[in-house]
């Protein structure tokens, strides 16, 4: 489908895609068998300004719209989803600061994003707080000039390789939700460890690591709006970045479906090509399908959302969660069309396959997603 982008957004699209298909092709199964970080597809993205794309203008950046970030995402995922993450997590990590951080805050901070010189991450889950973030048990004690945090994160994407990392904390455990605040952390602060990096069934090439707070002294103008105002900024976060993990998941299906589509014309069986017999079109046909339908979805929620609209958690987790059902689905289905072939590591299908899973995880599981649309849709009647 025609989506009618402008100059500028099929631009971020043709450089996104050359990275993708020149550069982390390539590398992508060795980064996944080995657990990479794809430090060098890192600065090939910060020179050529896809950092910035995650940013606004008065920021150093060049867009911060959530469509732009969306397509880009969407195309370096049609070829590796855990590459693509230190741009989309990046992304994610900043936006407690675009949102709800100072002027100060953001022209402190935003500029070295922008440049692809700091990566973000955004520290929320904990062990015992995952859906429910209300939960977390980190907290952080007003000492003076400081705030002292003591507490473990658990599953942050860059962890150890980020360098800025928003960081949820309880500065009033007795508030519950009402009682979290947002820090700014920096690698290399003083009580500030990371723990083991996670061995991972997919997205291997995107580190996930503890982030371990034992007495880390935190300036307290790192605090990002007011005490107590870090669950708001957290579902505001998440609000505004559901449709990049849509269009993440948009990527990995497209990639798949390609795949799939070639190999269909290739393989022949009872002398034609698979491509020739009924079932394998009808596949074909749905997988296709659900892509456009999801696609369709998140860039116009994405849309939605640069143009303004005060509402759009609805239409934020109708992204995440269809877009990342289709993943799965359409993965799956790639892999069946390929036969023992797909389930072979030389062909990448079983790898998107496994990286389409935590896209049904992170940022909020399916289920949460489903009870924020239901919650959501109930209050129209």
């Amino acid at each position: 489908m025609d989506y009618f982008l402008t100059e500028d957004q099929l631009e971020m699209k043709e450089i996104a895609r050359r990275i993708a298909q020149e550069k982390i092709k390539p590398l992508s199964e060795e980064y996944d068998e080995k657990g990479i970080f794809p430090w060098d597809i890192v600065e090939i993205m910060a020179q050529s300004d896809l950092f910035a794309v995650l940013v606004p203008e008065e920021y150093d950046g060049i867009s911060g719209k959530v469509l732009d970030l969306s397509i880009v995402t969407e195309e370096l995922s049609k070829v590796d989803a855990g590459i693509a993450l230190a741009f989309g997590a990046t992304g994610l990590g900043l936006y407690p600061i675009l949102l709800s951080g100072s002027e100060e805050q953001k022209k402190k901070w935003l500029p070295a994003i922008a440049a692809g010189e700091r990566l973000a991450a955004f520290a929320l889950t904990e062990a015992n707080a995952g859906s429910d973030a209300g939960a977390i048990e980190t907290t952080a004690t007003l000492d003076g000039d400081h705030y002292i945090l003591n507490g473990t994160k658990q599953w942050i994407t860059n962890g150890g390789d980020a360098e800025i990392y928003t960081v949820f904390a309880m500065t009033n455990k007795a508030k519950g939700p009402r009682g979290c605040s947002c820090f700014v952390v920096e690698k290399g602060t003083p009580g500030f460890e990371f723990g083991k990096k996670e061995n991972k069934m997919g997205i291997r090439a995107s580190s996930t690591r503890e982030l371990i707070f034992d007495n880390c002294r935190v300036p307290k103008e790192n605090l990002i709006g007011k005490e107590g105002s870090g669950f708001l900024t957290a579902m505001k976060t998440f609000d505004k970045s559901r449709p990049m993990v849509g269009s993440q998941a948009v990527g990995v299906a497209t990639g798949a479906l390609d795949i799939a589509a070639k190999y269909s014309k290739e393989r022949y069986q009872f002398g034609k090509p698979i491509s020739a017999f009924q079932g394998v079109q009808f596949m074909l046909a749905d997988m296709a399908t659900q892509v456009e339908a999801a696609r369709a979805l998140v860039y116009q929620t994405a849309r939605m959302i640069d143009a303004g609209c005060k509402k759009y958690s609805k239409e934020s987790a109708m992204c995440k969660y269809f877009a990342s059902d289709v993943a799965m689905k359409v993965t799956t289905d790639a892999v069946q069309i390929l036969g023992g072939y797909g389930y072979m590591k030389e062909y990448p299908v079983e790898k998107m396959m496994r990286d389409a899973k935590i896209l049904q995880i992170y940022e909020g599981t399916n289920q949460i997603q489903r009870t924020i649309v239901a919650s959501n849709l109930l209050k129209e009647y």
